[in-house]
């Protein structure tokens, strides 16, 4: 018997259109699955970003107590009456600091200094969500 087309047609080599719609939806679920978390990933890098810098100005602080000394440190620190005045103050201790608080800082995230140096508290941490421990 005789069949009406060549054999060959049907030993090509390709995929047929279920199996690239069963491969793409495959994607698609993974992606669907995988989007949420490099969210959350992202929103947590910045947090962290934030303390470890956060964490960078309190030791700046520090450092500029050692080498100005402490009565001087002190009144240099309440002469700078801005956030950004202070800051000033304490960017030559810092490595690779940026020119002013806003772009060292990620941004949705503030800084406030404590009113006086001496007593060596911690700068607060304020972020999208509210105040942040550290």
């Amino acid at each position: 018997m005789k069949l009406p087309y060549p054999r060959q047609s049907f030993l090509r080599g390709g995929f047929s259109l279920v199996e690239m719609m069963a491969c793409v939806s495959i994607i698609g679920i993974i992606a669907f699955m995988a989007i949420p978390s490099v969210t959350r990933m992202r929103g947590d890098s910045e947090r962290n970003l934030a303390i470890a810098r956060a964490e960078a100005l309190n030791l700046a602080q520090a450092s500029y107590i050692q080498v100005n000394g402490r009565a001087q440190a002190a009144l240099n620190w309440s002469a700078a009456t801005a956030t950004e005045a202070k800051y000033t103050l304490l960017r030559p201790y810092l490595s690779f600091s940026e020119t002013t608080l806003a772009a060292f800082m990620p941004s949705g995230y503030t800084v406030a200094f404590p009113p006086s140096i001496t007593s060596m508290t911690k700068a607060s941490l304020t972020g999208p969500s509210g105040l942040i421990y550290y």
